[in-house]
């Protein structure tokens, strides 16, 4: 369950790996702080979010606020018919390649619950940035699908 949640996060399954680590060290540490009134995964869960959450702010970059910033207008009402006919291992992929900050929220988001208020409020963001990004997210894994749906039918002859 805390490797699943890193890998959501990380761009590759070395930091996947790392942020594990930070997360295994920390619950460790903390073992002391584990009231027992929740379930133990409960409690393990949000220490990996957090260690993944850590590891964004650490390696936050200018050219993923570039690339967030030059990004093109969103549709938020457009339908994710062919994001929620995806499977979990295609998906995973898809959300891997998002820049960092579109992968955080929509991670954040649609995998783990949060509202877009306390996204900002955990990321130091506003939740205006929070719904932008998320929207962000779900159009570019549109356009990858559309993109792969439409090389995919030229090569069986469907589209000219």
């Amino acid at each position: 369950m805390m490797k699943g949640i890193c890998i959501r996060y990380s761009k590759n399954e070395a930091e996947a790996e790392d942020i594990l680590q930070e997360a295994f060290v920390q619950a460790f540490r903390s073992l002391d702080q584990y009231s027992g009134t929740s379930p133990l995964g409960a409690w393990l869960r949000k220490i990996t979010i957090n260690k993944a959450l850590e590891s964004y702010r650490r390696n936050k970059k200018v050219t993923e606020l570039k690339a967030f910033l030059e990004w093109g207008d969103t549709n938020p009402s457009t339908p994710d018919t062919a994001i929620e006919q995806l499977g979990l291992e295609e998906l995973l992929s898809k959300i891997r390649i998002l820049p960092v900050g579109f992968r955080t929220v929509f991670n954040l988001y649609s995998v783990e619950g949060y509202n877009h208020r306390e996204i900002g409020e955990m990321l130091g963001i506003s939740e205006g940035t929070s719904k932008s990004q998320y929207s962000r997210a779900r159009l570019m894994l549109r356009n990858m699908l559309q993109s792969e749906l439409s090389t995919e039918q030229k090569n069986l002859g469907y589209a000219r």
